[in-house]
């Protein structure tokens, strides 16, 4: 893995594990800035907001400027037009980056026959229930385009995986048939937000190779794969290696560090 001016970071399972900051990672990312590399970061949790997002990193000592933080929820409003009315399964991310767009977001109390719905929005959603869930494949059944942030199939915390929103996509899908856009890493939305962004992106550091190794990919990237996320040592899919790996990103850089 050779220096290069930009590295792409996770969050969850890279930086941290739900409320807890993984062990070291506050000083690799000074340590990569220390050296006049420029980091950004790009998560497919969709169910924060920016701010939210951005004052976590801060509590952990770690300052980022907004446009050093990508999410898919931007990705997937990048590709809403401005007067669309959009049903959301997902959080607060997913509604701010909408909004900003000037997508028209439909409650689900504001529901019926005569209200359309051009496209629906999903991501990860810990709040969501059998009616909502029934108003989303009505929707899409009706015509509604499908746009999901992300496919995660699982979400790292501090005790072990939740569901991601890979898993209330396949839902969908299975109850409609039809397969969703989707904007996230390491996808075409997720590609060209970063190309627009950042430019020329050196490094991507992820705990998953599917779509983390696979953006790297995409990008012409190298990739850096910690373990202290999603992926266990001896999970790599053979078609994504990464060109370093280590239990986590402290550990990933001092190996960075001893190639140059």
């Amino acid at each position: 893995m050779s220096f290069g001016p930009t590295w792409l970071i996770d969050l969850d399972g890279v930086i941290w594990l739900g409320d807890t900051v993984i062990p070291g990672a506050r000083d690799a990312v000074g340590a990569l800035r220390a050296r006049n590399q420029r980091v950004a970061f790009f998560t497919n949790n969709s169910s924060v907001t920016r701010a939210e997002l951005l004052a976590k990193l801060e509590s952990f000592g770690i300052a980022v400027a907004k446009e050093e933080l990508l999410t898919s929820s931007e990705a997937a409003a990048a590709m809403c037009s401005r007067g669309e009315r959009a049903f959301v399964l997902g959080g607060a991310g997913i509604r701010e980056a909408l909004q900003e767009r000037g997508v028209i977001i439909v409650e689900a109390e504001g529901m019926g026959t005569a209200v359309p719905v051009d496209v629906v929005v999903i991501g990860l959603d810990r709040e969501l229930n059998f009616a909502r869930l029934t108003i989303a494949m009505r929707a899409i059944r009706g015509g509604a385009r499908f746009l999901a942030t992300n496919e995660d199939a699982t979400f790292p915390v501090g005790d072990g995986l939740l569901p991601g929103a890979g898993a209330l996509v396949t839902a969908l899908t299975y109850a409609t048939g039809v397969r969703p856009v989707v904007a996230g890493k390491p996808n075409a939305g997720a590609v060209e937000l970063v190309r627009a962004r950042l430019g020329e992106v050196n490094v991507v550091v992820g705990d998953r190779p599917s779509t983390d190794g696979e953006l790297a990919r995409r990008l012409g990237a190298c990739f850096g794969l910690v373990y202290s996320g999603v992926t266990r040592p001896g999970e790599i899919p053979p078609d994504i290696p990464p060109d370093l790996e280590a239990s986590d990103i402290a550990v990933l850089l001092a190996k960075a560090f001893e190639r140059t």
